[in-house]
């Protein structure tokens, strides 16, 4: 398959020289694409970083739509009203500067003071563009932020002088940084720490720059296309939710079932322990910041068990959501994974040190990544990280507190096994819902949950960050939030509704809710609360919309549940319904207490 191509490390040679090819190849893969119109205004050349783009946002699941500004044109179609980018109105704005596009940079006879002010410029330059792209296209916005320059003429001093191109750039992006801290929607493409990944000698090319005003080399083109399509794809909630981990010579070295506890490869007395030590404080990192981990071993489930026992083991047993350790196929453990934590098989990364178990996953379950790691430890840390299947775009309470709700669902789970009464069961678990109109505080999370829930969604509309913040403001929109406690603990924000208000009926364009909460009756206490606030505006009439996908057909009777009326149904399944208000309604809400 040429669009393996794609996989990091790149094939660079095969990408450029069968792009076209490997577009056809991925249009034909029978993925349900995400249509997004993607403006790229460039400060240099972009027609093949545009190509090369296109290619791993197909490769993610998004079909773009492409705006091209001029050559270094891109300040003025956003100032100057640009009739054709405002006839494209772009879902996203990708802006394509970098450290050419420094008019003033910094000279030997600036005073401190002067060196500032040309900082301001270049600050107010930026600040007026992006306040601008807000403003008339409310989009997503991605800025470069400056890689270093090829030279430094100040040598070793460039650091640390004011008149030194290297400080100056450090401070801008410092600048850009704290922008993308406080500016909603906005996200920085990290040029500048890609650049001295790769190494800026392979990131320059000034024959190219000279001769087609490209300010990269050509090879240096797909590793910014990617890591800007980890951007996009996370923007779109199309980023990785799960890494799934082989155990011996993996997370440990050696085998535990033969070598025992004492003999396994961890910790700092060897370089292969070490080494081993870092995956593991690598993935414990990413379970921090909400990635849910599980294992896949070919094990006996005690032995397997017993390796986390080890004293210099970074990671334990409570780490992992699911624990699969057996010796059934690897591949029908991750299908079970994937549908124990109810998540989309789509959403798994599997690490495995063994090419003949990669392989077997690879070919039964092509929907899961499976990076080609090689058999070096070293590496296998880097592969996930330069692979960026878990690319975030914030870092949320609820993110943070992933592993907790698993956790609880599990303690659920094992009392719901106790009742025979399944009411009773949800009873006793005595629930607390919150639910309200969207909050600023939110934004966020529900941003998030909308862009990532593909099963229990009736719509599965996609909003951006600026988008939402409009339905938010918006006096013709019923919006709500849910959250949801039990005895167990806080399950977070888990569930989203917003619909419009036309004449006198409400249009439920978005309902959604994280599946690691069904069957708890969320549904009828969310439902209540859209009742109640169409009533307060006087409304006789909720109509609902049902779009089948792929992967939501559990919600296809959703409506019917709730005592909708089917007015329509397609021949695709998608279909219309509609809710009489009657204004003595009496809540279909049994068991969680609404504060």
């Amino acid at each position: 398959m040429l669009a393996k191509s794609l996989e990091y490390p790149f094939d660079i040679p095969l990408l450029q020289k069968k792009k076209r090819a490997i577009k056809k190849e991925l249009l034909a893969s029978g993925k349900n694409f995400v249509s997004k119109k993607i403006a790229i205004l460039g400060g240099s050349s972009t027609s093949e970083i545009k190509d090369m783009l296109e290619l791993f946002l197909l490769k993610s699941g998004i079909e773009p739509i492409f705006y091209e500004s001029e050559f270094n044109k891109y300040y003025e179609d956003v100032i100057f009203d640009g009739e054709e980018l405002k006839k494209f109105k772009p879902d996203l704005i990708y802006l394509h500067t970098s450290y050419v596009n420094i008019m003033e940079s910094p000279s030997l006879t600036d005073s401190a003071e002067d060196v500032e002010v040309k900082l301001m410029r270049l600050k107010e330059k930026f600040t007026s563009i992006w306040n601008k792209i807000q403003k008339d296209f409310n989009c997503i916005i991605v800025q470069n932020n400056f890689e270093l320059p090829v030279y430094r003429s100040l040598g070793n001093l460039d650091f640390s002088h004011t008149a030194g191109l290297v400080n100056f750039v450090n401070k801008i992006n410092i600048i850009f940084s704290q922008n993308a801290q406080q500016r909603a929607g906005f996200y920085i493409n990290d040029i500048n720490y890609l650049a001295a990944r790769i190494g800026l000698e392979k990131w320059h090319d000034l024959g190219v720059w000279y001769s087609y005003k490209y300010a990269l080399s050509y090879d240096a083109i797909p590793f910014l296309a990617h890591n800007l399509s980890n951007i996009i794809a996370a923007v779109y909630g199309l980023a990785k939710k799960c890494l799934v981990l082989d155990l011996d010579n993996t997370l440990w070295g050696g085998i535990i079932g033969d070598d025992g506890v004492q003999n396994i490869k961890i910790g700092n007395e060897t370089a292969l322990g070490e080494a081993h030590a870092g995956l593991q404080k690598y993935a414990l990192d990413l379970k921090n910041r909400g990635v849910i981990l599980a294992v896949c071993s070919k094990n006996e489930a005690e032995n397997a068990l017993e390796g986390f026992l080890h004293p210099d083991s970074v990671l334990t047993k409570d780490d992992f959501t699911s624990f699969k350790a057996n010796w059934d196929p690897k591949h029908l453990n991750i299908k079970q994974i994937a549908k124990e934590i109810n998540i989309g098989i789509d959403s798994l990364v599997f690490l495995d040190d063994n090419p003949a178990e990669r392989e077997i996953v690879s070919s039964q379950l092509p929907e899961v990544s499976v990076p080609d790691i090689g058999n070096n430890i070293e590496n296998f840390a880097s592969y996930l990280d330069r692979a960026g299947y878990f690319e975030p775009i914030s870092l949320l309470v609820d993110d943070l507190q992933r592993a907790k709700f698993y956790e609880g669902n599990n303690k659920r789970e094992e009392l719901e096994s106790k009742f025979s009464d399944y009411g009773e069961f949800l009873s006793s678990l005595q629930m607390v819902a919150e639910i309200e109109h969207f909050s600023p505080v939110y934004l966020d999370r529900i941003t998030q949950l909308t862009n990532k829930t593909n099963q229990f969604n009736l719509t599965t509309k996609r909003y951006a960050l600026p988008e939402m913040v409009a339905l938010s403001e918006d006096s013709n929109a019923i919006t709500l939030y849910g959250r949801l406690t039990d005895k167990f603990g806080d399950n977070g924000l888990i569930t989203v509704v917003a619909g419009t208000i036309r004449e006198k009926e409400l249009h439920i364009d978005l309902w959604l809710m994280s599946c690691r909460v069904l069957k708890r009756d969320m549904e009828f206490a969310i439902f209540d609360q859209i009742v109640s606030a169409s009533l307060k505006k006087g409304l006789e009439k909720i109509v609902g919309y049902f779009y089948k996908t792929s992967k939501n057909g559990m919600v296809s009777k959703h409506y019917e549940s709730l005592g909708f009326e089917l007015i329509n149904e397609d021949k695709d399944g998608s279909s219309t319904w509609e809710f009489k208000i009657d204004p003595c309604y009496k809540n279909k809400n049994k068991y969680i207490k609404v504060a």
